[in-house]
């Protein structure tokens, strides 16, 4: 069955259509995940966030039966571990000491490494994209992606393939064929068919929710306004004033932000109408923002700024405003990224996160492997005891 199939690498996003892409990308289980569309993804590769210079280049798998394109996995050579979110600079450091210990058919550097993930956003969507047309097909072109992939770490003599951030079922196919497991956890907040915000916080204990009203009180306390945009209403004025919260608070946290000015220009341009930007104003000058985007059934929170500090504005406009936004809008759930134990007090509860590595060497995905088994479990016993800490009343938690 395999000879019906070809595989081919791409460079750039450019090489194929539109269209092509996002026949793969746009399935029952990615629910229109806007991260995974042609649209964002080539928004990162032509303002040039993503791409050699960067440390990102495209090396995107196309799988085809006869001229269709019936499966894409979004793929990429590495020359360092930022942006990720998953991280494996420790291994990477221990590869390079252990090199000369290792085995003498051992790549001597651990990068460059082929990565399979969204550049610069933490969020859970399918690697291994299939046509819906070839739902009957899935697995074995699930797996013929696999074997692309795996074929371009053996030709390019690679230490490392790592996908992360994928979906349960294919973190499972992928361990059936040698990839190491990894676990990890994000706080997500889940709408149980809420028919508003108050109706949210009644599902919580009494502390929970004055703590949180007194929260959004205070947030605004000092005459902040917040305006809520989207599609045609974001204007390049706008994005100005979001550009310069994004370079203030990521060259704090990062040293250097990630992406540039022109990206979010052409996000705007491709898919406006995935796009969720809280502004927040006062004395009539902008002084905060945070990026939202849309799928089916879920807002995405990303990329937060601000030039003034006002207690309790980030989590008004991060936390808040999504949840509020995703009772308004029917919504099932609000992802709002990487970290933050802080979320679980204010209704987002642990979820885990899955990753799956390919390790060439035997010796050192030993050692890796080795240890994952006990980082899983430490991972787990966390989320078991954070469960317990959740804000609502016994009982009002659905699984």
């Amino acid at each position: 069955m395999t000879g019906i199939y070809q595989a081919k690498t791409i460079a750039s996003l450019s090489e194929i259509s539109e269209k092509e892409w996002n026949a793969c990308c746009y399935t029952q289980q990615t629910r229109h995940n806007p991260f995974l569309s042609y649209q964002f993804l080539s928004a990162l590769e032509e303002s040039g966030c993503a791409a050699n210079e960067t440390g990102w280049q495209a090396q995107h798998i196309l799988i085809h039966k006869g001229k269709e394109l019936v499966g894409v996995m979004p793929l990429y050579l590495k020359t360092h571990s930022y942006g990720e979110y998953v991280f494996d600079h420790a291994w990477a450091d221990a590869y390079q000491h252990a090199f000369q210990n290792i085995g003498q058919n051992t790549t001597e550097n651990y990068y460059p490494k082929l990565q399979s993930a969204v550049p610069f956003s933490p969020v859970t969507a399918t690697k291994l994209m299939v046509r819906p047309s070839e739902i009957l097909n899935n697995l074995e072109i699930q797996e013929q992606i696999l074997m692309a992939a795996l074929t371009l770490v053996k030709g390019y003599q690679l230490s490392s393939l790592h996908v992360t951030f994928a979906e349960k079922a294919e973190w499972a196919l992928m361990a059936e064929h040698g990839f190491l497991k990894r676990l990890d956890q994000q706080f997500h907040w889940h709408n149980e068919g809420y028919g508003s915000f108050e109706d949210f916080l009644m599902a919580l204990s009494s502390r929970k929710r004055k703590n949180i009203r007194k929260e959004r009180k205070q947030s605004v306390i000092n005459g902040v306004e917040i305006e809520i945009l989207s599609g045609s209403d974001i204007t390049e004025e706008h994005w100005d004033h979001y550009f310069a919260f994004y370079l203030e608070t990521g060259q704090r946290k990062w040293g250097r932000p990630y992406l540039n000015r022109r990206f979010f220009s052409l996000l705007s341009e491709k898919m406006s109408e995935k796009i969720i930007l809280i502004l927040c104003r006062r004395e009539n000058k902008y002084i905060a923002g945070a990026l939202n985007m849309l799928s089916d059934d879920t807002l995405y929170g990303r990329y937060w700024g601000a030039i003034e500090d006002h207690k309790y504005l980030h989590f008004e406009v991060c936390y808040y405003q999504a949840i509020e936004y995703a009772i308004l809008h029917g919504l099932k759930k609000v992802e709002a990224g990487a970290q933050g134990e802080h979320k679980l007090a204010r209704g987002y509860r642990p979820e885990p996160t899955y990753s799956a590595h390919w390790i060439s060497n035997p010796h050192f995905r030993k050692a890796v492997a080795d240890y994952l088994v006990r980082e899983r479990e430490v991972v787990k016993q966390n989320q078991e005891i954070l469960m317990d800490f959740t804000p609502y009343k016994k009982g009002k938690i659905q699984s």
